[in-house]
This record gives structure tokens, sequence and C-alpha cells, in this order.
């Protein structure tokens, strides 16, 4: 015969009382701080880059497109499409990067999450030899990693995404071959103020805008109607860009170029 002690509320309620509802294990309960808050004040200062999936013919197996971004110009500095993860394949696409686009030490601070490719030994091996600091997202809050979220979105909800699986390594890399071109170079950015990555990237963003700007006051000064006395569009070029901004205090780290 079993006896009945109590409700399963009243042993939680019981072990309240004597503190005995804490984190017993001899290390401390795990506790994972907002990454700290970075402004990027022009290219090549802040990048973030994360891996997602490709649908391959074999169900269960994958191509993984790995993908970096510049936050300031919003321009896609790299990426590399594989049938693995791997962090000798995220160090070969960082160095690559860095070859390129001419990154000095202490210039560069590269943010992701913390998978095993971003935080395996032969990346940190890497980044330590390019004197490039690393920034990583809280575990399983993918709001810390927000630039590549949104770029993996407009990868995927492109009308050229195809429906159906990838049908080779070499079909998925043309396609996305073509997709950061047309990205980089033709896309306007809603967040640049419509211009592209590439023009942002290079400083022309500015002279852009400018003209844009007169284009569209003398447009309204042939037709005010138009307008029915509203202003024309802030053409006003973006300043810094901020990953993960502290909302209470604003207390950031503003990244300047070595």
């Amino acid at each position: 015969m079993g006896c009945y002690l109590a409700s399963e509320s009243t042993f939680y309620r019981v072990m309240k009382a004597h503190n005995q509802l804490k984190h017993r294990a001899k290390g401390a309960a795990g506790q994972h701080n907002k990454p700290q808050s970075l402004k990027a004040t022009q290219a090549n200062q802040i990048y973030s880059w994360d891996i997602t999936y490709l649908l391959s013919p074999v169900k269960g197996q994958y191509f993984y497109l790995y993908m970096v971004m510049d936050i300031y110009s919003r321009k896609i500095v790299g990426w590399q499409v594989h049938d693995a993860e791997s962090s000798a394949h995220a160090a070969d696409l960082i160095e690559d990067i860095a070859r390129r686009e001419n990154i000095d030490k202490k210039q560069l601070v590269i943010h992701s999450d913390n998978g095993s490719p971003m935080k395996g030994a032969t990346l940190r091996a890497k980044l330590v030899d390019l004197d490039i600091a690393t920034s990583f997202s809280r575990p399983r809050v993918s709001n810390d990693n927000p630039y590549s979220e949104s770029l993996f979105k407009t990868v995927k909800y492109h009308h050229t995404f195809p429906e159906n699986p990838f049908k080779t390594l070499s079909e998925a890399r043309n396609w996305v071959e073509a997709f950061v071109c047309w990205f980089n170079n033709e896309h306007q950015h809603s967040a640049l103020k419509f211009v592209t990555p590439n023009q942002r990237h290079n400083g022309l963003d500015s002279a852009v805008l400018e003209k844009r700007k007169r284009v569209i006051e003398q447009a309204k000064r042939d037709n005010p109607e138009r307008w029915n006395g509203r202003q024309t569009r802030n053409l006003t070029p973006i300043g810094h860009v901020y990953l993960n901004p502290d909302k209470e205090n604003f207390n950031t780290t503003e990244c300047q170029a070595a």
C-alpha cells in the first residue's frame, strides 16, 4: 500500500522554504550576459557571420553556406559553400577576406553565435594570428546576431532561390555567387536609404544620395502639388551602425579603424 504524503506543489513549497531549489552543482549556474555593444563608424570594423543549411538531394544531408557581412555597409565580404561544417573552412574564409579587404591587425571585430565551427581551435588560432577580435551571441539568442539572421532571410526569400534542393555542391555555389553579385551591386538596401552595399562600402553613398536629393527637390519645385506641403524624403547618409546596443545607457564601444 502506498502512502500519500503531499502534492508536488507542497514539496516545492517546503523545498523553497529550506533553500533547496537553488543550483546545487559544484559549478555556478550558467550565466550569459548580453554581448558587449559595438559601434562601427566605417567599413571593415565589425563583421557578422554565420552558417545556414541549404537542402541537398539526400534527405538529412545538407550543403552549408558560410557568409560574412560587414554590418556598416551590409556588403557580403565573403562566402563559401561546403558539404560540412568545419572550423578549418571558416578559418580559410576569414583569412581570404582579411587579405582581400586589406585588414590590419587590431582593426576588426567579428561577431558570431556559439556554434562549434565558430569556436573551433583552427579558427581561433587563425584569428589570433590575424589579430582579429571576437564577439559572441548568447546561446540560443538569435537576436544577438541580427545582421546575419536578416541576411539569411533575404537569401532564402529571394525570388530566384530554388524551391527544390540543390542537385550538386557546384549548383549551390553557382547560385550563391549570382546572389552575392546581385546583393552587393544591385540591391538598393532599405537600411542604407536605398544605396547598394558596394556603394556604401566604397564611400560612394554620400554622393549618390546628394545627387538623388537634388533631383527630388527639383521635381518638387516643378510639381509642388505632388508633395501637398510635405517634406521630401530625408536623404542624409546613414552614420554609425550599432551591434547589440545597450538600450538603457547606450554604453557602446566605438570601433575605430587602426
